[in-house]
C-alpha cells in the first residue's frame, strides 16, 4: 500500500522531531502532582523492554497500525503494517526515520526526540512535565512542552493504573501536537513488559543509493 495521503506520512514523521523536543530540555513543572509523576517514573525505571501493537491516527482520522518494540536505554522500533514503506528506529543514540518509497532518511539524537522521556529511564520528569487532570483516578496524563520554543509542539502521554504492570501503571499511548496544530495520536494495546528483545531489531537497511549497504 502506498501512502497517497501526505498527511498520513507527515503524521508518522511527527513521532520524531516536531512534537516536544522539550523532552530533552529543562522545562519547569507547573501544578504537577508529585505522587502521580512518581508512579510514572517508577514505571519507566522498572521497564527494561516492551512490545505492543500500535494504532496511529492523524488529524483527518486516517489510521495506520503496526508493532512497537522498545528496549531501554534508547532503543525503539515502529514497524508499520504491511505495505506501508515507513520505518522508525532508535538505536540507542539516534532516532532514524526511513521512508523507503522516496528513499529518504532523517536522523535526530534520541535525547532530542519526543520519545526521550520513554527511552531514558533516568530522566527526571519533575523538571519538565506537568500532570493534567483527567477526572479519573485510574488515568494519568502527563504533558511535556517548552513554552519558549513553540515550534517543538507538545506531547501528552497517557498512563493507566494497572497493578500487573511495572510500577503499577501502563502506558496507554500519547498525543503529539505540532506548532501547526497537526495532531497525531498513538494508541497501544497488547503490551508485554520486560521480555527478551534482540538488538538486531534496531538495525535497518539504508535505501539511499550512495549509502546502500550501510545500516544505522
Amino acid at each position: 500500500m502506498i501512502l497517497k495521503n501526505p498527511l498520513t506520512r507527515a503524521a508518522a514523521w511527527t513521532l520524531a522531531p516536531v512534537a516536544a523536543a522539550g523532552l530533552a530540555l529543562g522545562v519547569p513543572a507547573i501544578a504537577q502532582t508529585s505522587n502521580t509523576l512518581a508512579s510514572v517514573q517508577a514505571h519507566l525505571k522498572s521497564t527494561s523492554s516492551m512490545t505492543a501493537d500500535f494504532t496511529q491516527t492523524d488529524r483527518n482520522g486516517q489510521r495506520l497500525t503496526g508493532k512497537l518494540t522498545l528496549k531501554r536505554p534508547g532503543k525503539i522500533r515502529f514497524q508499520y503494517q504491511k505495505g506501508v514503506p515507513l520505518l522508525i528506529v532508535g538505536d540507542g543514540s539516534s532516532l532514524t526515520m526511513i521512508d523507503y518509497e522516496v528513499k529518504q532518511v532523517q536522523r535526530w539524537p534520541v535525547k532530542n526526540s519526543p520519545l526521550g522521556a520513554l527511552l531514558d529511564p533516568d530522566r527526571d520528569l519533575s523538571k519538565y512535565a506537568k500532570v493534567l487532570p483527567t477526572g479519573n483516578d485510574g488515568v494519568l496524563s502527563v504533558e511535556v512542552k517548552d513554552p519558549k520554543r513553540p515550534e517543538y509542539g507538545t506531547i501528552t502521554m497517557v498512563f493507566i493504573r494497572d497493578g500487573a504492570s511495572p510500577g503499577g501503571v501502563r502506558l496507554r499511548g500519547w498525543v503529539a501536537l505540532d506548532s501547526q496544530n497537526n495532531r497525531t495520536r498513538i494508541d497501544l494495546a497488547n503490551q508485554k513488559f520486560n521480555v527478551t528483545v534482540a538488538d538486531s531489531l534496531f538495525k535497518w537497511t539504508d535505501p539511499r543509493p550512495k549509502q546502500r549497504g550501510r545500516a544505522g
